[in-house]
């Protein structure tokens, strides 16, 4: 409908959805969205891309404001939506969505209205959503409207309507907006098959998850070994879909190369350095254990179907291709999603001669308003590395609070917490075990799971262990500039 008449229109389908009229199908716990967008509207959810306003009503028929409709773009694309001061004099820092709306904006995906204002309450029309998917997705269009528009056609994401035209002023509702974006995303849910792999990709890992979406909260559909070829379409959000033999799906663009001669097949293999300048010549003898906890039939703790195995590790990944980067040697406990007991975890750092030892894991509760994160280590009488591993401890907690801005529930002892951490009491080497947040707590885990605050999080675990480093009294400062 066109804003003229949005107003006689909502009340009409208010009256309507009292009376039951509207036959609706239930779509992850909501009761209110029709079945023609159960399987678009599910999709998103399970990524928590798209939410309710209750944990079972989506609003299917509400209509779709700037505000939700940045959130939605940016959740799908994994933008930074940490609240914060915008631009506008209309959106707040205390805003939930003040962090998507700049970021949206910022990628040039959607504007404000020119005098200072972004209008976050205003109505979506399909010509404004055509805009805004083919800009977020990067469609090649005229740059009009009605170039977006065809840009959708053209690949299946949106029909025109009934007159033959596109219906360019008609306000758009929450859940067809959620249809549009679910297809851009997911090309399986296309009016046509418009999809093209067109290029050849290689795997970097040993069992590279290849996902139903865009994000670690999605199922498994299947595997990929490393210098296994894969072919490559479109890129949403750090993910790319991809197809190897009959399955198809998203795995994290980190994780492929352009030849199968580039770059090592194993993540803890050396890889030729950058030239950093001056840094100091000891760090050659260093050797950074990287430890994600759990693995393969321990999954770690789970929360909103997240499971923590795969938040520990695609973090852990990241931070080892940080110190690839540098003169220190870097190895992993585990590059891909097995089990390894605690005892092998320790003999695995104690052979490789480790130097510093660092165990990324993420914690849980059974309240859901649990929040924060914490740094462990071990401090038992008799132990050697008591300082060090309280010094390693205190530089990465602090960095990790900093970056992500989580409660700060300070550095503690394995003997303050009464628990026997077998990677941390067992071990030879200074060492700290990192809780990066609750996988129980929603606002957590949603920051967990994103691949945009992985790498956040990384970056911040990593500078940690330079801040320990130069404490020690070695000279990194260039090793900063890694990962800018």
């Amino acid at each position: 409908m066109k804003r003229s008449s949005f107003i006689a229109a909502l009340v009409f389908s208010l009256i309507i959805s009292l009376f039951g009229v509207n036959k609706t199908a239930q779509a992850a716990g909501f009761v209110d969205v029709p079945s023609r967008a159960l399987k678009e509207v599910n999709f998103l959810a399970e990524g928590g891309i798209a939410k309710g306003s209750s944990p079972t009503v989506f609003g299917a028929n509400k209509t779709v404001t700037k505000m939700e409709a940045a959130t939605f773009i940016g959740r799908a694309l994994q933008l930074d939506g940490k609240q914060r001061p915008t631009e506008f004099k209309d959106v707040p820092a205390s805003s939930f969505a003040s962090g998507y709306i700049q970021s949206v904006v910022d990628k040039g995906i959607i504007s404000g209205n020119g005098n200072g204002l972004f209008l976050p309450n205003q109505a979506v029309t399909r010509g404004e959503m055509a805009l805004m998917i083919t800009k977020a997705f990067g469609y090649p269009f005229d740059g009009s409207m009605n170039g977006a528009e065809q840009a959708l056609m053209s690949r299946g994401i949106a029909n025109g309507m009934a007159d033959g035209t596109f219906g360019s002023d008609e306000i758009l509702s929450r859940v067809d907006f959620a249809v549009f974006l679910a297809r851009a995303i997911q090309p399986e849910f296309r009016l046509k098959n418009s999809m093209q792999f067109d290029k050849t990709r290689w795997s970097k890992t040993n069992d590279l998850n290849i996902r139903s979406g865009p994000s670690t909260a999605y199922s498994i559909n299947g595997k990929v070994q490393a210098n296994e070829k894969v072919l490559t379409a479109h890129e949403v959000g750090g993910w790319t879909y991809v197809k190897s033999g009959d399955i198809v799906g998203f795995v994290s663009t980190s994780y492929l190369k352009d030849s199968p001669a580039e770059g090592s097949n194993n993540p803890d293999g050396d890889k030729e350095k950058p030239d950093l300048g001056n840094v100091d010549p000891r760090l050659k003898n260093q050797t950074i254990i990287i430890d994600p906890g759990h693995g393969g039939k321990d999954p770690g703790a789970i929360g909103f179907g997240l499971k923590e195995k795969d938040v520990v590790l695609a973090t852990s990944l990241k931070m080892n291709e940080l110190f690839k980067q540098t003169p220190f040697k870097v190895k992993m406990t585990r590059s891909d999603d097995r089990f390894i007991s605690i005892n092998d975890r320790v003999s695995y750092a104690i052979n490789n001669k480790g130097n510093t030892f660092v165990s990324i894991h993420a914690n849980a509760a059974s309240s859901s308003s649990a929040n924060g994160t914490e740094t462990i280590y071990h401090a038992a009488a008799g132990n050697p590395y008591v300082a060090d591993s309280k010094l390693l401890a205190s530089k990465i907690q602090n960095r990790l609070v900093a970056a992500i801005k989580t409660r700060d529930r300070k550095i503690k002892s394995t003997e303050q917490l009464g628990r026997n951490l077998g990677v941390l009491t067992h071990n030879k080497m200074p060492a700290a075990l990192v809780e990066l947040g609750f996988i129980t707590n929603k606002k957590e885990n949603d920051m967990l799971k994103s691949d945009y605050w992985q790498d956040i999080m990384a970056k911040a675990i990593y500078d940690g262990v330079l801040d320990y480093y130069a404490a020690k009294g070695y000279n990194v400062k260039a090793l900063y500039q890694v990962g800018k």
